[in-house]
């Protein structure tokens, strides 16, 4: 475990001993028993119990599997505070003793830490004068599932004046925090493209029209896209993540699936990037005398951060931990559906650092893990940012 200096140390014993090992615990409990998106009943369970020990009453079922809790007595101007439960289909390769116990599922994002995280901070707040200022949210399916909708269609932001959040960032070390004053977090839309033809003999290409051939070359024009029809000033990605066709060697298949994902922060770059897929997919396929269909999903917006609510995270964060390990400028392609409330209601998503020494352990990766200091960390900083939004919205 990497050293930090003493100014941190003393921000994460701002949480007693008993805190810090329960915090811990929970994290490990709920990352041995990873559930997908809308199937977190245990962490439900685990939270809605939680929260009856600090005598409130938590609503369960918000949003099919998540839910909230409204501290003190009733407010029409509540300040949400979200964290989010669902794990990742992911074969966990890490050899620490809280691995996960289910196949093929995994907490490879961090949600185990931020449910441990809020439900820390809730203790700690509910004791405080602004508790009634307050709505824990623990939210379902993030990881592209439209979690937040779902909460939202079921009264999650009714009553709320802004939303903070907080996120275990692993592009960042311990100690670190990243914000932004506006787009944090990209929006992230999905594509799938069916390509088709007659099929045909390996050995005799010229008597067919050849589909992987084509799903090559719409692979490689694809990255025109960015390079050559997006302003180099607006960033954005297309990526294609996954390649399907065949089942012989010999044989030229009549179909080939490609699906893939955008990345921009731009709504303007956004609206156009459909219309250049298919144009530059249809006149590839067709130069390769075959068919294509382009399907095209929007997912997430781009997670935006209100300048005001960002300036008083900024500030909490700037307090804590000292104005050089706050990050003020941080973005990423990455996307995040704490964008539906910040869509709606002004707010701050904020980034924790939480990278272990060693060993890089990226995000969505079967070796994610996590510098459980960070999860101290991130329970100040959020009780922290939680009552100075509170004061002012």
């Amino acid at each position: 475990m990497s050293e930090i200096p003493s100014a941190l140390a003393s921000v994460i014993d701002g949480l007693s001993a008993a805190e810090r090992e329960i915090l811990v615990a929970t994290r490990r409990d709920l990352h041995r028993h990873p559930e997908l998106a809308f199937e977190e009943r245990r962490t439900a369970g685990v939270v809605v119990d939680r929260l009856r020990r600090l005598n409130l009453e938590p609503r369960s079922g918000v949003g099919r599997t998540g839910v909230t809790a409204d501290p003190g007595a009733g407010s029409a101007h509540r300040i949400l505070l979200r964290a989010d439960m669902d794990a990742l289909p992911l074969s966990e390769a890490t050899a620490v003793d809280y691995a996960s116990s289910e196949p093929g599922k995994m907490h490879a994002c961090g949600h185990d830490g931020h449910v441990a995280i809020l439900l820390s901070a809730a203790e700690r707040l509910v004791r405080t004068t602004e508790a009634g200022r307050l709505r824990f949210l623990f939210q379902p399916a993030e990881e592209g599932a439209a979690g937040a909708e779902a909460c939202v269609r079921d009264g999650a932001l009714e009553g709320v004046a802004a939303a903070v959040g907080l996120h275990l960032w692993n592009q960042l070390p311990i100690g670190k925090v990243g914000v932004n004053r506006g787009a944090l977090m990209a929006a992230v839309d999905e594509f799938s493209i069916e390509i088709t033809g007659p099929g045909g003999h390996g050995a005799a290409p010229h008597e067919t029209a050849d589909t992987v051939v084509a799903a090559a070359r719409i692979v490689e024009a694809l990255q025109g896209v960015v390079a050559r029809e997006v302003s180099p000033l607006e960033p954005a990605v297309v990526t294609v993540g996954t390649i399907h066709g065949g089942s012989a060697f010999n044989v030229i298949p009549s179909s080939v699936k490609l699906t893939g994902t955008t990345r921009f922060f731009s709504e303007t770059v956004g609206r156009a990037l459909p219309e250049k897929i298919e144009r530059i997919v249809a006149g590839t396929a067709a130069a390769s005398g075959v068919r294509a269909r382009l399907e095209y999903r929007r997912i997430n917006r781009a997670t935006v951060n209100d300048p005001a609510v960002a300036e008083i995270v900024i500030g909490e964060a700037r307090r804590l931990l000292g104005a050089e390990n706050v990050e003020t400028e941080t973005r990423t392609l990455g996307g995040e559906d704490m964008s539906v409330y910040l869509s709606q209601v002004p707010g701050c998503f904020f980034f924790v650092g939480s990278a272990p020494a060693g060993e890089h352990r990226p995000h969505h990766s079967p070796v994610f893990d996590i510098d459980e200091r960070a999860l101290a960390i991130g329970v100040r900083l959020l009780e922290a940012s939680a009552r100075a939004v509170a004061a002012k919205y």
